[in-house]
């Protein structure tokens, strides 16, 4: 079975099993696990922050953020189809008790002038605007990069107004590899920066969030709360670091394996690509086929190839380091036969 579900299904290489069995541990409450040190250090100096926490999961590094930049009564500036608006259970309202107010992008891009329109005046029936967030890549938007510009001129707006900017980068090597950029030209455009480990990097498990060295601390007491402390952390620490350290280079592989499925979608009868496919996503709509996009994708696995649904009609492909170029070429040969 071919799996272009999404690139969280990849399985850790045997350098990062073999990093795992010989990391070197500590008790990670009482700082002394040098390997999660080591990892914490090495993606702060990557990503141009001050300071880094390991959590678990991206979503919860967002969360982390939102609960520390925030207090409850907030409200909170982000993209109508962000991942933290969409797909991370309310929890932005269920754990910091701030509300959302979402807008309008184009590839999942805001218009920084009507960021600036959205932020509240001073009024008691208003609340508070607390934060601003932004995702790179984007995911519902097909992957789509938000420039460095784009993010610049947000950034400015936040800083004049005291708005502390966080972004949702669990994808954004990719948008610095297809950019050709260093990360940095993106970090520098925003407060705190969170990045997955475990979806193009390969990573079994874990994400990072970056910042200045006081928000770390408090980011780190939030983690606490949220029953992330851990232990010996080096054992799924190590991973990450080998992650970090040597896949991503390779993710220009990706985004050349997702070219050629757009081609071979695109020369589908009743296929149309939807999304500019800027990085590992490409989206397609089966609507022209008369069919729902649960039914193709149905239609799909029947041939030996996992996808998801995105919509009523639309359905998702997802290169990653697990899917070889030869395996891109027999999901051609299989979409041709359809």
């Amino acid at each position: 079975m071919i799996d272009l579900r999404s690139d969280t299904v990849t399985k850790p290489t045997e350098e990062m099993r073999l990093a795992s069995y010989r990391a070197e541990v500590g008790d990670d409450i009482y700082g002394e696990d040098p390997t999660v040190r080591n990892l914490e250090e090495k993606a702060a100096s990557i990503l141009g922050k001050e300071d880094a926490l390991f959590v678990t999961s991206g979503t919860q590094g967002n969360q982390i953020a939102v609960l520390t930049h925030t207090r409850p009564g907030n409200e909170i500036l982000l993209e109508e189809n962000s991942h933290i608006f969409y797909y991370e259970s309310g929890a932005v309202a269920a754990l910091a008790g701030v509300q959302t107010r979402t807008l309008p992008g184009v590839k999942g891009a805001m218009d920084p002038a009507n960021v600036e329109a959205s932020i509240r005046v001073e009024d008691q029936h208003f609340p508070e605007t607390g934060l601003i967030c932004l995702e790179n890549t984007h995911n519902r938007a097909g992957g789509a990069i938000i420039s460095p510009q784009n993010m610049e001129a947000i950034y400015s707006i936040g800083k004049e107004y005291s708005i502390p900017v966080h972004v949702d980068g669990a994808r954004l090597f990719n948008a610095a590899s297809a950019s050709g950029r260093d990360v940095k030209d993106f970090t520098i455009h925003c407060d705190t920066v969170q990045i997955c480990l475990s979806k193009g990097l390969g990573a079994p498990v874990g994400s990072i969030i970056a910042g200045d060295k006081n928000f770390i601390k408090r980011a780190r007491k939030w983690r606490k709360r949220l029953g992330g402390g851990l232990r010996q952390v080096g054992i799924i620490a190590a991973p990450g670091l080998v992650a970090l350290t040597t896949m991503r280079e390779r993710l220009e592989e990706d985004h050349q394996k997702a070219k050629i499925l757009q081609e071979a979608l695109q020369n589908c009868k009743g296929i149309e690509v939807i999304n500019d496919v800027d990085t590992n996503i490409v989206v397609a709509d089966v609507k022209n086929r008369g069919i729902s996009a649960e039914q193709f994708v149905i239609q799909l696995k029947e041939m030996g190839v996992l996808a998801v649904s995105f919509g009523p009609t639309s359905v998702r492909f997802t290169t990653h380091y697990d899917v070889s170029m030869n395996q891109i070429k027999e999901v051609v040969k299989i979409l041709q036969k359809m």
